[in-house]
Order: structure tokens, then sequence, then C-alpha cells
């Protein structure tokens, strides 16, 4: 089943993309969630004639988010959490801790497009991805430490 995306799907594509999936994901979360729409020949030719016309604003967009990544240069995080004796860290940090930590430096960041690829459970150095725009993307270090 072919669809156009509506809006960004993690792990499928970003908006006002035609990706296929299997049916029942299409018809029964996708399309009800409001997440995507059937990509027909005029939903098609409805798309095209939408990306042309707003060709400008996602370049004006991409170079924003080009933007931003200078201002992510040689930022380092260090994240406080509540640890045992053994260094686990009770519970784990993730993308809600993560953004709070980069706001504290002035820097807005969704919490959606932070990226770990491992959960973080232990005391130590890690790094983290931040999609800015689909095609720019910045890691960052951060440290977890014991309060």
């Amino acid at each position: 089943m072919e669809l156009i995306l509506k809006e960004d799907v993690i792990n499928l594509g970003y908006k006002d993309d035609i990706v296929k999936v299997k049916d029942g994901y299409g018809r029964n979360y996708l399309i009800p969630n409001g997440m995507a729409i059937m990509a027909t020949e005029s939903a098609k030719k409805m798309l095209a004639e939408d990306l042309r016309q707003r060709a400008h604003k996602l370049e004006q967009m991409k170079a924003e988010a080009e933007a931003m990544v200078s201002k992510f240069e040689g930022i380092h995080l260090s994240i406080g959490a509540k640890v045992s004796s053994t260094g686990k860290i009770f519970g784990s940090v993730g993308p809600i801790q993560i953004a709070e930590a980069l706001e504290k430096q002035g820097l807005e960041v969704d919490r959606k497009s932070i990226l770990l690829k491992d959960a973080v459970k232990e005391v130590g150095e890690y790094k983290a991805t931040i999609k800015l725009h689909r095609e720019v993307q910045v890691e960052i270090n951060f440290d977890v430490v014991a309060e």
C-alpha cells in the first residue's frame, strides 16, 4: 500500500514522503490517526505542486538548521542522576533530561528530535544525535554524573 505521510513518522519517513507499508499498518494505524493519506494519482499530483511551491521555504528551513549546528558545537552537557552504590542509575536518562539540560544552556530543542543509540542506565560519557532537519543532524556529548 502506498501512502503520503502528513507528518514525520519515526523509522518510516518524513512529511510528504511517499512510502510503502503493509496494508494493516496503513489502514489501522496511519490513516485513522491522520498521519497519512492514500497515494492516489490525484494526491500525488497535488503533492508535487505543493512541494514545488514550498521549495523555497524548505531551503530556508534547511539553512536555519545548518546555522543552528554552530550553536551546538562545543556543547558538553552534564546531567545529574540519582545513583546506587554500584554506579547504576535509578531509572534512566532519556531525551527529556537532555532537552532540559539544553534548555538551561539556552538552546530550545524538541525532545522527539533527540535520538539515543542505547538506554543510559549508568554513570559515564555518552553521545546523542539531534535531528534539526531531515538532512541536518548534530551529535552532542553528555556526561551522566551522580547527584
